[in-house]
């Protein structure tokens, strides 16, 4: 009976393993870096941010909070928002990278991961950007596209990821 869960148990153990290592990865690398405020992939996210509202006509100038690990958004001379850890969409990209390599498929998943993980960053990006001028723009709007819209984009984006992995390529017949 067990033989017949063999593939399924294994699919779950690569996943848990792959989740667990880049999880406690993703924790010394944030440790390593208490001491100097937002670590330094967030902070290149609020770089990018800073120039895409920028180019779009939102001046934006970024504060650091070392104290509080955090980077200010000042959009058009106004406090906007902040910049924390978590808005790095890390934590949803190892879950990604995790159900990725748990249906491993040769070279061809170092490509979709390379492709999918740009298409993420950039996605977070402007979500960011998004989320900014709502509340810089449109405040009554703020907290319905913090805590719902803008989520969905991330989340929805790995789900729509995941979907085109496992119909097209994970479970793809190899001799078709």
């Amino acid at each position: 009976m067990l033989k017949d869960f063999k593939p399924i148990l294994g699919i779950l153990l690569r996943f848990i393993i792959i989740y667990l290592v880049l999880l406690f990865g993703y924790q010394f690398y944030l440790n390593s870096f208490k001491a100097q405020g937002l670590d330094p992939f967030s902070r290149v996210i609020a770089d990018h941010v800073m120039f895409i509202q920028n180019k779009l006509g939102y001046p934006t100038l970024l504060y650091d909070d070392i104290a509080n690990d955090q980077v200010y958004f000042y959009v058009k001379k106004e406090y906007v928002t902040r910049m924390v850890e978590g808005c790095n969409a890390v934590s949803v990209i190892i879950l990604f990278v995790s159900f990725i390599f748990a249906f491993y498929k040769g070279a061809k998943t170092f490509v979709f991961l390379a492709v999918s993980l740009l298409a993420l960053y950039v996605m977070n990006v402007f979500r960011i950007v998004g989320l900014n001028i709502v509340t810089r723009d449109y405040q009554e709007y703020n907290k319905m596209a913090h805590d719902y819209l803008f989520p969905a984009i991330i989340y929805g984006s790995v789900i729509i990821l995941w979907l085109v992995w496992i119909k097209f390529f994970a479970l793809k017949n190899e001799n078709s």
